[in-house]
């Protein structure tokens, strides 16, 4: 949804493939085809000849390696990097690779101590992640994730407010763009991503554009990535990468700033770059539940749920937004887009928006959950 949201706003057309009938962002692009591209190739390839670019937004692997092959060899540019990708699914070789290039992590263990975080090394998300405060924690999420088929990572739980910053690498050479916030719900996803100016200190800055380009640069990056950060009292910690298009931030970086990182990687991956042209405002992205009379935040997978979602601007007075909300709907799932010149003007505007939407569904209370303190 989110790739399609970006191409609209770039101006491009856009054409979208999903095996599911019901996947949401066929009813927000101009030309939806249900099939698989495994099960059915010879009806995907007529289609992809169509495009001027193909930009993959799931994590099948199989279907990423057909999709490697099959448009490499048609000529047809794949906004997808699948060595860069394979390496940043694996928090064991990416961790490896970011302290190649001098990238400050979570302590290992077990010199780092408890408390500790417990991950599969190859699944994203939370899935499967734990903490554990003692040996008998430590035991249970271990076996939790080798029960999982997956290898351990076990490394220094640490907390603060969880950061990121996209890069752009043309195989060289890494671009990176602006910092923003990822707030989290009560189950660890992501609710809400704050794009402010500030954010972080200048120095810290520097560093977190330094990190994140000797990293793309070091694994060749040719592509889009994500680099996820935790300020820490004692700095910035470098958590992981993610070497596809990321599904909120971009959106609330255009909101902010008016840069279509979408447009940016079109660009750099057709030669056509024409440099990057942004104001430095304030934007926030958020996604809402509501449902028998309550309204809540949500993380994206709860929202993925919405169903034959609409772009709409205005809605609510928010700037953008994507939803199935309609008058008087029981159900409806949305996620909305706010800017201003300050942060402190956005987070009015968030707020007017809010107490729309409170008055237009009749609720008196908003449940806003967070995860809880380690």
């Amino acid at each position: 949804m989110e790739a399609v949201f970006l191409a609209h706003k770039a101006g491009y057309e856009t054409v979208v493939i999903d095996r599911r009938g019901d996947a949401p962002a066929l009813s927000i692009c101009d030309e939806p085809h249900v099939l698989n591209p495994l099960n059915d190739p010879d009806r995907a390839m007529r289609v992809f000849r169509t495009c001027d670019a193909v930009l993959p937004a799931c994590e099948e692997h199989d279907l990423l390696m057909r999709l490697d092959a099959v448009l490499s060899e048609a000529g047809i540019p794949f906004l997808f990097d699948i060595r860069a990708y394979d390496v940043s699914q694996s928090k064991l070789e990416s961790n490896e690779l970011m302290r190649a290039a001098g990238v400050p992590l979570p302590g290992r263990w077990p010199e780092c101590g408890f408390p500790v975080i417990v991950k599969p090394s190859s699944l994203s998300g939370s899935l499967g992640v734990s903490v554990a405060h003692d040996d008998a924690e430590l035991e249970a999420g271990v076996r939790r994730v080798e029960s999982m088929g997956q290898e351990v990572v076990i490394q220094e739980f640490v907390h603060g407010r969880s950061l990121s910053m996209e890069v752009i690498g043309d195989g060289r050479t890494a671009r990176s763009y602006i910092v923003t916030e990822v707030v989290l719900d009560g189950g660890y996803d992501c609710k809400e991503v704050r794009c402010f100016p500030g954010m972080l200190t200048p120095e810290d800055e520097e560093g977190f554009r330094g990190c994140s380009e000797r990293t793309a640069e070091r694994l060749g990056l040719r592509g889009l990535m994500d680099v996820e950060a935790i300020q820490t009292p004692k700095g910035l910690r470098y958590l992981e990468i993610d070497a596809r298009i990321p599904s909120q931030t971009p959106a609330a970086i255009l909101t902010a700033t008016g840069i279509n990182l979408l447009r940016q990687l079109v660009e750099s991956r057709l030669g056509q770059w024409t440099g990057v042209s942004s104001s430095r405002g304030a934007g926030i992205y958020w996604h809402l539940h509501f449902k028998d009379g309550a309204l809540e935040t949500t993380g994206e997978k709860e929202f993925s749920h919405v169903r034959s979602p609409r772009m709409e601007s205005g809605l609510f007075g928010s700037d953008d937004s994507i939803s199935d909300y309609s008058p008087g709907a029981e159900e409806w799932h949305g996620t909305f887009m706010v800017s201003g010149a300050t942060p402190e003007e956005a987070e009015d505007r968030r707020l007017s928006v809010m107490r729309a939407i409170m008055e237009a569904c009749g609720v008196d209370s908003l449940s806003d959950a967070s995860p809880k303190e380690v």
